[in-house]
């Protein structure tokens, strides 16, 4: 992939069938910010909640309405490679530029047999498709490892691309490393993306960000300094972006009747829960996934106002896109009062 901010779009609901017009919404505000590309289908769009029928859908819409503006990237991982198989080819032949393929979850293969028993299978079938692993391993609990990537990248010439999400700058040492300069690493941690442009033993070529669902122009801006070597200007706005890339996933503690405990919000929920507040298309989550606590969403709105009172700039394409107003719509409670609990 060239270098650049792509962003693992949210995919909004309406009661809980998928808001396709809110969808088109956020791909047009996507693209009038600048971003490289979008990500259909992913974590961020509740991929796990969506049913196959609507999977297609949302790649197709994504695809369809980004041709000539940026890249599509369609999410068609699985722990199933039948059904990786033939999610990746429905993807195909809408004409994506490229597919994720996360890292099994849940039945853990090994390194060893992710390589062979899923991305080979999927790279030989489709050869003149982009195929990128995503090695998450807090989410899916196995890991393609950088010396199983580099086979890969030796024997198939689409698969030269990794979204590197596993918080350990040693094994994206390792990557490059065992892969090369020709290599392209992609964060997938918003808030690792400086550290792994900036540093040369990583030299990664940009972000797939949560967070420029909020911020596309910001996040855009900060990997476009990053590659031009303007660690400076990067880092100002990695400072001024800090409050919402913590948002990716929010702990707090709570008090039930048998004691106090952690409750932690991951990703879509934070995300989604500022965008409704800021007036863009979002809707709630799909269960399992719910609402944020009290105490969760009193830390959205804190982060979200650190952010807009120390770079107001940050926020504007919402407004100018949106029509919002960002103080009026941070400081009523009425546009949180639905999404979170209540006892």
């Amino acid at each position: 992939m060239d270098s650049g901010c792509y962003t693992a779009l949210i995919t909004p609901f309406a009661e809980d069938d998928v808001d396709h017009n809110g969808l088109l919404q956020l791909i047009k505000f996507q693209v009038a910010n600048g971003i490289t590309g979008i990500l259909a289908a992913g974590t961020t769009g509740e991929s796990p909640t969506l049913d196959w029928n609507e999977h297609h859908q949302v790649i197709e819409a994504v695809t369809t309405n980004t041709k000539g503006k940026c890249l599509c990237i369609a999410g068609t991982g699985s722990n199933n490679t039948r059904e990786s198989l033939s999610a990746t080819e429905q993807a195909f032949h809408v004409g994506v530029d490229a597919v994720l393929l996360v890292d099994p979850y849940y039945n853990g293969p090994s390194s060893l047999e992710i390589r062979k028993e899923y991305v080979e299978p999927i790279a030989n079938a489709f050869p003149d498709l982009k195929i990128i692993p995503y090695v998450i391993p807090g989410r899916t609990g196995a890991q393609l490892l950088p010396e199983d990537l580099a086979v890969l990248y030796s024997e198939y010439k689409n698969v030269d691309t990794v979204k590197e999400a596993t918080a350990n700058l040693d094994n994206m040492k390792r990557t490059r490393e065992c892969c090369g300069q020709g290599f392209t690493i992609l964060s997938g941690d918003d808030s690792m993306t400086y550290k792994m442009m900036a540093d040369p033993e990583i030299n990664a070529a940009g972000v797939i960000s949560v967070i420029s669902n909020i911020v596309p122009k910001a996040v855009a801006d900060m990997v476009c300094f990053l590659s031009q070597g303007n660690q400076a200007e990067a880092k100002n706005l990695m400072t001024a972006l800090e409050p919402l890339f913590n948002l990716v996933s929010v702990k707090t503690k709570e008090t039930t009747p048998y004691g106090e405990v952690v409750c932690r919000a991951r990703n879509p929920l934070p995300v989604k829960s500022l965008m409704s507040v800021l007036g863009m298309p979002s809707g709630h989550c799909r269960q399992p996934l719910g609402k944020m606590t009290k105490n969760g969403m009193n830390v959205v709105i804190d982060a979200a106002r650190s952010v807009h009172t120390a770079h107001p700039e940050v926020f504007q394409p919402i407004v100018d896109f949106f029509k919002v107003d960002i103080d009026e719509r941070l400081n009523n409670p009425s546009y949180r009062e639905d999404l979170c609990y209540h006892n």
